[in-house]
Protein backbone atom coordinates (compact mmCIF):
# COMPACT_ATOMS: atom_id res chain seq x y z
CA UNK A 1 0.00 0.00 0.00
CA UNK A 2 1.51 3.16 -1.22
CA UNK A 3 2.04 6.45 1.02
CA UNK A 4 -0.84 8.42 -0.23
CA UNK A 5 -3.42 5.67 0.34
CA UNK A 6 -2.40 4.58 3.77
CA UNK A 7 -2.72 8.56 4.75
CA UNK A 8 -6.41 8.15 3.16
CA UNK A 9 -7.78 5.28 4.53
CA UNK A 10 -6.40 6.28 8.14
CA UNK A 11 -8.50 9.46 7.60
CA UNK A 12 -11.59 7.90 6.40
CA UNK A 13 -11.18 5.56 9.11
CA UNK A 14 -11.02 8.20 11.60
CA UNK A 15 -13.94 10.11 9.87
CA UNK A 16 -15.84 7.32 10.12
CA UNK A 17 -15.10 6.50 13.77
CA UNK A 18 -15.58 10.54 14.80
CA UNK A 19 -18.63 10.42 13.28
CA UNK A 20 -20.46 6.98 14.35
CA UNK A 21 -18.81 7.47 17.80
CA UNK A 22 -20.77 11.19 18.59
CA UNK A 23 -23.93 10.08 17.28
CA UNK A 24 -24.42 6.99 18.57
CA UNK A 25 -24.06 9.27 22.13
CA UNK A 26 -27.70 10.02 21.24
CA UNK A 27 -29.41 6.64 20.12
CA UNK A 28 -27.78 5.15 23.22
CA UNK A 29 -29.97 7.07 25.55
CA UNK A 30 -33.35 7.33 23.09
CA UNK A 31 -33.44 3.86 23.04
CA UNK A 32 -32.39 3.61 27.27
CA UNK A 33 -34.53 6.75 27.57
CA UNK A 34 -37.46 4.61 25.56
CA UNK A 35 -37.76 1.98 27.81
CA UNK A 36 -37.96 4.37 31.00
CA UNK A 37 -40.81 6.68 29.85
CA UNK A 38 -42.48 3.18 28.70
CA UNK A 39 -42.52 1.89 33.10
CA UNK A 40 -43.48 5.67 34.11
CA UNK A 41 -46.31 5.94 31.47
CA UNK A 42 -47.30 2.47 31.97
CA UNK A 43 -47.36 3.25 35.71
CA UNK A 44 -49.47 6.71 35.25
CA UNK A 45 -51.94 5.11 32.92
CA UNK A 46 -52.93 1.87 34.74
CA UNK A 47 -52.31 2.83 38.61
CA UNK A 48 -53.31 6.65 38.05
CA UNK A 49 -49.94 7.97 39.91
CA UNK A 50 -50.11 11.45 38.38
CA UNK A 51 -45.84 11.74 39.83
CA UNK A 52 -45.63 9.32 37.59
CA UNK A 53 -47.11 10.79 34.10
CA UNK A 54 -45.63 13.93 34.92
CA UNK A 55 -42.07 12.11 34.78
CA UNK A 56 -42.82 10.35 32.14
CA UNK A 57 -43.58 13.93 30.52
CA UNK A 58 -39.92 15.36 31.52
CA UNK A 59 -38.58 12.54 29.89
CA UNK A 60 -40.55 12.65 26.75
CA UNK A 61 -39.03 16.55 26.26
CA UNK A 62 -35.20 15.00 26.63
CA UNK A 63 -36.07 12.22 24.38
CA UNK A 64 -37.48 14.37 21.50
CA UNK A 65 -34.34 16.65 21.91
CA UNK A 66 -31.79 13.64 22.04
CA UNK A 67 -34.03 11.93 19.19
CA UNK A 68 -33.89 15.47 17.32
CA UNK A 69 -29.74 15.42 17.54
CA UNK A 70 -29.40 11.82 16.81
CA UNK A 71 -31.06 12.53 13.22
CA UNK A 72 -29.25 15.04 12.29
CA UNK A 73 -25.66 13.36 13.22
CA UNK A 74 -27.03 10.23 11.52
CA UNK A 75 -27.64 10.95 8.14
CA UNK A 76 -24.25 12.74 7.01
CA UNK A 77 -22.61 8.93 8.87
CA UNK A 78 -25.04 7.20 6.43
CA UNK A 79 -24.03 9.40 3.15
CA UNK A 80 -20.40 8.20 3.88
CA UNK A 81 -21.23 4.84 2.76
CA UNK A 82 -21.28 6.20 -0.53
CA UNK A 83 -18.86 9.34 -0.24
CA UNK A 84 -15.93 7.69 1.76
CA UNK A 85 -17.05 4.38 1.31
CA UNK A 86 -18.29 3.76 -2.29
CA UNK A 87 -15.93 0.29 -2.38
CA UNK A 88 -17.52 -1.55 0.02
CA UNK A 89 -21.18 0.10 -0.77
CA UNK A 90 -20.87 -1.45 -4.44
CA UNK A 91 -19.60 -4.91 -2.95
CA UNK A 92 -22.32 -4.73 -0.27
CA UNK A 93 -25.22 -2.69 -0.81
CA UNK A 94 -27.02 -5.24 -2.63
CA UNK A 95 -26.88 -7.14 0.92
CA UNK A 96 -26.47 -3.76 3.92
CA UNK A 97 -29.14 -1.87 1.56
CA UNK A 98 -31.95 -4.22 3.05
CA UNK A 99 -31.36 -3.89 6.54
CA UNK A 100 -30.63 0.09 6.18
CA UNK A 101 -33.71 0.68 4.29
CA UNK A 102 -36.01 -1.53 6.98
CA UNK A 103 -34.53 0.69 9.56
CA UNK A 104 -35.67 4.21 7.75
CA UNK A 105 -39.04 2.54 6.55
CA UNK A 106 -40.35 0.91 9.51
CA UNK A 107 -38.36 1.51 12.45
CA UNK A 108 -37.88 5.45 12.40
CA UNK A 109 -40.98 6.43 10.64
CA UNK A 110 -42.97 4.21 13.54
CA UNK A 111 -40.64 6.12 15.95
CA UNK A 112 -40.75 9.65 14.72
CA UNK A 113 -44.61 9.59 13.93
CA UNK A 114 -45.44 8.49 17.59
CA UNK A 115 -43.81 10.63 19.18
CA UNK A 116 -45.35 13.62 17.35
CA UNK A 117 -48.17 11.70 19.83
CA UNK A 118 -46.18 11.50 23.06
CA UNK A 119 -45.53 15.33 23.07
CA UNK A 120 -49.33 16.51 21.80
CA UNK A 121 -50.03 15.03 25.31
CA UNK A 122 -52.52 12.90 26.74
CA UNK A 123 -55.43 15.66 26.99
CA UNK A 124 -54.80 15.89 23.19
CA UNK A 125 -55.15 12.68 22.27
CA UNK A 126 -56.38 10.51 24.68
CA UNK A 127 -55.01 8.65 27.93
CA UNK A 128 -55.21 5.30 26.08
CA UNK A 129 -53.52 6.27 22.65
CA UNK A 130 -51.11 8.48 24.42
CA UNK A 131 -49.57 4.89 26.24
CA UNK A 132 -50.31 3.05 23.35
CA UNK A 133 -47.59 5.24 21.39
CA UNK A 134 -45.29 5.50 24.05
CA UNK A 135 -45.01 1.53 23.62
CA UNK A 136 -44.63 2.04 20.24
CA UNK A 137 -41.86 4.36 20.29
CA UNK A 138 -39.98 2.21 22.15
CA UNK A 139 -40.69 -0.63 20.08
CA UNK A 140 -39.35 2.05 17.26
CA UNK A 141 -36.64 2.55 18.95
CA UNK A 142 -35.63 -0.80 19.46
CA UNK A 143 -36.60 -2.45 16.16
CA UNK A 144 -34.01 0.69 14.88
CA UNK A 145 -31.27 -0.79 17.05
CA UNK A 146 -32.26 -4.32 15.50
CA UNK A 147 -32.06 -3.54 11.87
CA UNK A 148 -28.93 -1.55 12.39
CA UNK A 149 -27.03 -4.22 14.20
CA UNK A 150 -28.07 -7.03 12.05
CA UNK A 151 -26.40 -4.43 9.45
CA UNK A 152 -23.10 -4.66 11.20
CA UNK A 153 -23.66 -8.19 12.11
CA UNK A 154 -23.22 -9.11 8.55
CA UNK A 155 -20.39 -7.33 8.34
CA UNK A 156 -18.86 -9.53 11.46
CA UNK A 157 -19.82 -12.71 10.61
CA UNK A 158 -21.24 -12.49 6.84
CA UNK A 159 -24.44 -15.16 6.06
CA UNK A 160 -27.51 -15.65 3.70
CA UNK A 161 -24.67 -14.55 0.49
CA UNK A 162 -23.64 -15.21 -2.92
CA UNK A 163 -20.21 -14.07 -4.62
CA UNK A 164 -21.94 -12.80 -8.05
CA UNK A 165 -20.22 -12.56 -11.51
CA UNK A 166 -18.99 -8.71 -11.18
CA UNK A 167 -17.36 -9.53 -7.73
CA UNK A 168 -20.42 -8.09 -5.49
CA UNK A 169 -22.37 -10.49 -3.02
CA UNK A 170 -26.27 -10.84 -3.66
CA UNK A 171 -28.54 -11.72 -0.55
CA UNK A 172 -29.44 -15.34 -0.82
CA UNK A 173 -31.80 -15.25 2.18
CA UNK A 174 -33.64 -12.24 3.79
CA UNK A 175 -34.21 -14.68 7.00
CA UNK A 176 -30.68 -15.53 7.28
CA UNK A 177 -29.98 -12.18 7.41
CA UNK A 178 -32.08 -11.22 10.43
CA UNK A 179 -31.63 -13.99 12.21
CA UNK A 180 -27.59 -13.97 11.89
CA UNK A 181 -26.47 -16.06 14.77
CA UNK A 182 -24.03 -13.27 15.50
CA UNK A 183 -26.89 -10.93 15.72
CA UNK A 184 -28.73 -12.42 18.98
CA UNK A 185 -25.44 -11.55 21.32
CA UNK A 186 -24.34 -8.72 19.71
CA UNK A 187 -28.23 -7.22 20.11
CA UNK A 188 -29.06 -8.45 23.62
CA UNK A 189 -25.59 -6.83 24.50
CA UNK A 190 -26.09 -3.64 22.93
CA UNK A 191 -29.70 -3.11 24.07
CA UNK A 192 -28.69 -3.88 27.63
CA UNK A 193 -26.02 -0.93 27.35
CA UNK A 194 -28.44 1.39 26.00
CA UNK A 195 -30.82 0.48 29.20
CA UNK A 196 -27.80 1.36 31.65
CA UNK A 197 -27.28 4.54 29.63
CA UNK A 198 -30.69 5.22 30.05
CA UNK A 199 -31.11 3.93 33.72
CA UNK A 200 -27.72 5.49 34.93
CA UNK A 201 -29.31 9.13 33.49
CA UNK A 202 -32.14 9.14 34.97
CA UNK A 203 -30.63 8.27 38.35
CA UNK A 204 -28.29 10.70 37.72
CA UNK A 205 -30.58 13.07 37.32
CA UNK A 206 -32.42 12.04 40.27
CA UNK A 207 -29.41 11.95 42.73
CA UNK A 208 -28.46 15.54 41.32
CA UNK A 209 -31.95 16.50 42.86
CA UNK A 210 -32.08 14.89 46.11
CA UNK A 211 -28.84 16.57 46.71
CA UNK A 212 -29.29 20.19 45.65
CA UNK A 213 -32.83 19.86 47.85
CA UNK A 214 -35.29 20.17 44.26
CA UNK A 215 -37.92 18.17 43.31
CA UNK A 216 -37.51 15.29 46.01
CA UNK A 217 -40.38 13.41 45.28
CA UNK A 218 -39.66 13.16 41.17
CA UNK A 219 -35.96 12.68 42.70
CA UNK A 220 -36.88 9.59 44.62
CA UNK A 221 -39.35 8.44 41.67
CA UNK A 222 -36.52 8.56 39.34
CA UNK A 223 -34.02 6.96 41.55
CA UNK A 224 -36.84 4.07 42.53
CA UNK A 225 -36.97 2.71 39.29
CA UNK A 226 -33.68 3.33 37.62
CA UNK A 227 -31.57 1.77 39.90
CA UNK A 228 -33.81 -1.73 39.18
CA UNK A 229 -33.66 -1.16 35.72
CA UNK A 230 -30.02 -0.59 35.88
CA UNK A 231 -28.80 -3.21 38.24
CA UNK A 232 -31.05 -5.95 36.01
CA UNK A 233 -29.38 -4.76 32.62
CA UNK A 234 -26.17 -4.67 34.48
CA UNK A 235 -26.13 -8.35 35.44
CA UNK A 236 -27.43 -9.18 31.87
CA UNK A 237 -24.67 -7.22 30.55
CA UNK A 238 -22.06 -9.83 32.15
CA UNK A 239 -24.57 -12.87 31.80
CA UNK A 240 -25.34 -14.17 29.62
CA UNK A 241 -25.31 -11.69 26.83
CA UNK A 242 -21.49 -10.56 27.49
CA UNK A 243 -20.92 -14.33 28.05
CA UNK A 244 -21.96 -15.32 24.72
CA UNK A 245 -21.05 -12.66 22.37
CA UNK A 246 -17.41 -13.26 24.36
CA UNK A 247 -18.03 -16.90 23.53
CA UNK A 248 -19.01 -15.94 19.84
CA UNK A 249 -15.95 -13.93 19.39
CA UNK A 250 -13.04 -16.59 20.19
CA UNK A 251 -15.15 -18.92 18.23
CA UNK A 252 -16.06 -17.35 14.99
CA UNK A 253 -13.25 -14.47 15.14
CA UNK A 254 -10.53 -16.06 17.17
CA UNK A 255 -8.08 -13.44 16.27
CA UNK A 256 -10.03 -10.55 17.84
CA UNK A 257 -10.38 -12.42 20.55
CA UNK A 258 -6.49 -13.02 21.18
CA UNK A 259 -6.09 -9.30 20.88
CA UNK A 260 -9.05 -8.56 23.45
CA UNK A 261 -7.50 -10.42 25.90
CA UNK A 262 -3.60 -9.98 24.96
CA UNK A 263 -3.14 -13.08 24.14
CA UNK A 264 0.47 -13.45 22.00
CA UNK A 265 0.55 -17.15 21.85
CA UNK A 266 -1.32 -20.23 22.27
CA UNK A 267 -1.53 -20.89 25.83
CA UNK A 268 -3.11 -24.00 28.12
CA UNK A 269 -5.06 -23.13 30.16
CA UNK A 270 -5.15 -19.91 28.80
CA UNK A 271 -5.24 -17.16 31.97
CA UNK A 272 -7.67 -13.90 32.12
CA UNK A 273 -5.83 -10.95 32.33
CA UNK A 274 -6.84 -8.50 34.84
CA UNK A 275 -4.17 -5.64 34.28
CA UNK A 276 -1.01 -5.43 32.25
CA UNK A 277 0.59 -3.25 29.68
CA UNK A 278 0.63 -5.21 25.92
CA UNK A 279 4.05 -4.98 24.52
CA UNK A 280 4.22 -5.18 20.59
CA UNK A 281 8.01 -5.78 20.50
CA UNK A 282 8.20 -8.60 22.80
CA UNK A 283 4.85 -10.16 22.48
CA UNK A 284 4.26 -10.21 25.78
CA UNK A 285 1.86 -8.17 28.82
CA UNK A 286 4.24 -6.15 30.84
CA UNK A 287 3.21 -6.35 34.70
CA UNK A 288 0.73 -8.56 34.23
CA UNK A 289 -2.36 -9.31 36.90
CA UNK A 290 -3.71 -12.82 36.03
CA UNK A 291 -6.07 -15.50 36.99
CA UNK A 292 -4.77 -18.71 36.25
CA UNK A 293 -6.81 -21.28 33.51
CA UNK A 294 -10.20 -18.89 34.02
CA UNK A 295 -10.23 -17.83 30.05
CA UNK A 296 -10.24 -21.08 29.13
CA UNK A 297 -12.91 -22.26 31.39
CA UNK A 298 -14.90 -19.12 30.41
CA UNK A 299 -14.53 -19.60 26.35
CA UNK A 300 -14.83 -23.52 26.39
CA UNK A 301 -16.24 -24.26 30.58
CA UNK A 302 -13.12 -26.60 30.76
CA UNK A 303 -10.13 -24.93 32.45
CA UNK A 304 -7.52 -27.12 30.40
CA UNK A 305 -8.66 -26.15 27.08
CA UNK A 306 -5.70 -24.55 24.36
CA UNK A 307 -6.42 -20.58 23.66
CA UNK A 308 -4.86 -19.64 20.17
CA UNK A 309 -3.02 -16.98 20.57
CA UNK A 310 -2.05 -14.31 18.03
CA UNK A 311 1.26 -15.54 16.91
CA UNK A 312 -0.87 -18.73 15.40
CA UNK A 313 -2.20 -16.49 12.96
CA UNK A 314 -0.89 -14.56 9.56
CA UNK A 315 0.68 -10.99 11.00
CA UNK A 316 -1.49 -9.85 8.21
CA UNK A 317 -4.71 -10.40 9.56
CA UNK A 318 -4.16 -9.17 13.17
CA UNK A 319 -5.98 -6.12 14.28
CA UNK A 320 -3.87 -2.75 13.11
CA UNK A 321 -3.98 -1.85 16.89
CA UNK A 322 -4.02 -4.59 19.18
CA UNK A 323 -3.06 -2.10 22.21
CA UNK A 324 -6.08 -0.35 21.41
CA UNK A 325 -8.36 -3.23 21.27
CA UNK A 326 -7.03 -4.75 24.12
CA UNK A 327 -7.01 -1.68 26.01
CA UNK A 328 -10.68 -0.84 24.67
CA UNK A 329 -11.90 -3.89 26.04
CA UNK A 330 -10.43 -3.78 29.48
CA UNK A 331 -12.02 -0.70 30.12
CA UNK A 332 -15.62 -2.26 29.04
CA UNK A 333 -15.38 -4.63 31.47
CA UNK A 334 -13.75 -3.39 34.15
CA UNK A 335 -16.75 -0.37 33.78
CA UNK A 336 -19.16 -2.60 33.36
CA UNK A 337 -17.58 -4.66 36.94
CA UNK A 338 -18.15 -1.40 38.68
CA UNK A 339 -21.43 -0.83 37.19
CA UNK A 340 -22.67 -3.77 38.79
CA UNK A 341 -21.04 -2.93 42.33
CA UNK A 342 -22.72 0.41 42.24
CA UNK A 343 -26.25 -0.28 41.41
CA UNK A 344 -26.46 -3.30 43.35
CA UNK A 345 -25.55 -1.34 46.23
CA UNK A 346 -27.95 1.50 45.28
CA UNK A 347 -30.88 -1.17 44.98
CA UNK A 348 -29.43 -2.75 49.23
CA UNK A 349 -29.68 0.85 50.34
CA UNK A 350 -32.87 1.58 48.99
CA UNK A 351 -34.36 -1.48 50.37
CA UNK A 352 -33.21 -1.05 53.65
CA UNK A 353 -34.67 2.26 53.59
CA UNK A 354 -31.60 5.00 53.80
CA UNK A 355 -31.01 5.50 50.30
CA UNK A 356 -32.14 9.17 49.90
CA UNK A 357 -30.48 10.35 53.16
CA UNK A 358 -27.12 8.79 51.72
CA UNK A 359 -25.27 11.81 50.48
CA UNK A 360 -22.22 10.27 49.48
CA UNK A 361 -24.12 7.14 47.46
CA UNK A 362 -25.64 9.50 45.83
CA UNK A 363 -22.76 11.78 44.78
CA UNK A 364 -21.19 8.51 43.37
CA UNK A 365 -25.02 7.96 41.65
CA UNK A 366 -24.47 11.47 40.02
CA UNK A 367 -20.86 11.41 39.08
CA UNK A 368 -21.27 8.02 37.44
CA UNK A 369 -23.74 9.74 35.05
CA UNK A 370 -21.17 10.02 32.01
CA UNK A 371 -19.54 6.91 32.20
CA UNK A 372 -21.74 4.20 30.46
CA UNK A 373 -20.73 6.97 27.14
CA UNK A 374 -17.29 5.66 27.82
CA UNK A 375 -18.05 1.74 28.48
CA UNK A 376 -20.40 2.02 25.25
CA UNK A 377 -17.81 3.32 23.10
CA UNK A 378 -15.09 1.26 24.08
CA UNK A 379 -17.08 -1.96 23.47
CA UNK A 380 -17.83 -0.41 19.34
CA UNK A 381 -13.92 0.13 19.22
CA UNK A 382 -13.77 -3.47 20.22
CA UNK A 383 -15.73 -5.17 17.95
CA UNK A 384 -14.80 -2.62 15.29
CA UNK A 385 -10.99 -2.43 15.42
CA UNK A 386 -10.90 -5.70 16.61
CA UNK A 387 -12.25 -6.85 13.02
CA UNK A 388 -10.21 -5.09 10.97
CA UNK A 389 -8.09 -5.54 8.68
CA UNK A 390 -11.69 -6.78 7.37
CA UNK A 391 -14.60 -4.57 6.40
CA UNK A 392 -16.32 -7.58 5.97
CA UNK A 393 -14.80 -10.42 7.73
CA UNK A 394 -13.08 -12.89 5.82
CA UNK A 395 -14.39 -10.92 2.14
CA UNK A 396 -13.60 -7.29 2.06
CA UNK A 397 -10.38 -5.61 3.25
CA UNK A 398 -11.01 -2.13 4.51
CA UNK A 399 -8.69 -0.58 1.94
CA UNK A 400 -10.52 -2.15 -0.56
CA UNK A 401 -13.76 -0.28 0.85
CA UNK A 402 -12.65 3.53 -0.38
CA UNK A 403 -14.18 5.38 -2.70
CA UNK A 404 -11.55 5.31 -5.59
CA UNK A 405 -11.87 9.00 -6.41
CA UNK A 406 -11.61 10.68 -3.18
CA UNK A 407 -8.43 12.19 -2.45
CA UNK A 408 -6.49 12.71 0.94
CA UNK A 409 -7.00 16.54 0.89
CA UNK A 410 -10.89 15.95 0.86
CA UNK A 411 -11.04 12.92 3.41
CA UNK A 412 -9.12 15.63 5.53
CA UNK A 413 -11.24 18.59 5.08
CA UNK A 414 -14.21 16.95 5.72
CA UNK A 415 -12.81 15.12 8.94
CA UNK A 416 -11.72 18.53 10.22
CA UNK A 417 -15.50 20.24 9.29
CA UNK A 418 -17.53 17.13 10.97
CA UNK A 419 -15.26 17.98 14.07
CA UNK A 420 -15.87 21.29 14.49
CA UNK A 421 -19.60 20.96 13.28
CA UNK A 422 -19.70 18.30 16.06
CA UNK A 423 -18.04 20.66 18.64
CA UNK A 424 -20.94 23.39 18.09
CA UNK A 425 -23.78 20.68 18.12
CA UNK A 426 -22.02 19.28 21.49
CA UNK A 427 -22.24 22.46 23.20
CA UNK A 428 -25.71 23.06 21.89
CA UNK A 429 -27.11 19.91 23.60
CA UNK A 430 -25.25 20.20 26.65
CA UNK A 431 -26.63 23.54 26.95
CA UNK A 432 -30.42 22.46 26.04
CA UNK A 433 -29.99 19.35 28.54
CA UNK A 434 -29.00 21.87 31.36
CA UNK A 435 -31.85 24.00 30.36
CA UNK A 436 -34.20 20.70 30.54
CA UNK A 437 -32.90 19.44 33.91
CA UNK A 438 -32.60 22.66 35.52
CA UNK A 439 -36.69 23.50 34.90
CA UNK A 440 -37.87 20.08 36.57
CA UNK A 441 -40.71 17.80 36.01
CA UNK A 442 -42.80 19.67 38.29
CA UNK A 443 -42.57 22.90 35.81
CA UNK A 444 -43.91 21.46 33.26
CA UNK A 445 -46.48 23.47 31.82
CA UNK A 446 -48.15 20.94 29.40
CA UNK A 447 -49.95 18.84 32.51
CA UNK A 448 -52.78 16.52 31.22
CA UNK A 449 -55.45 18.63 29.99
CA UNK A 450 -59.62 17.59 28.96
CA UNK A 451 -60.20 17.36 25.90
Amino acid sequence: MNTELAFRLALDRVQWAATIIFHYLFPQLTMGLALMIAIFATRGYWWGDEGAKRTAQFWTRIFAVTFAFGVVTGIPMEFQFGTNWAGFAEFAGGVIGQTLAMEGVFAFFLESAFLGVMLAGEGRVGARLHWVATLLVFLGSWLSGYFILATNAWMQHPVGYALAADHTVRLTSFFSLLGNPWLLWQYTHNQCAAATTGSFVVAGVGAYYLLAGKHPEQGRQFLRTALVVAATANVLLLYPTGDGESRQVFGLQPIKGAAMEGLFYTTQPAPMTIVGQPNLDTLSIDNPLEIPGILSFLTYRRFGVAIRGLTSFPRDQWPDYVALVYYAYHIMVGLGTIYIAVTLLGVFLLWRGILFEARWMLWILMLATPFPYISTTAGWVTAEVGRQPWLVYGLLRTADGLSPLVSSGNSLFTLLGFLGLYLLLGVAYIALMLSLVGRGPESDADKPQQA
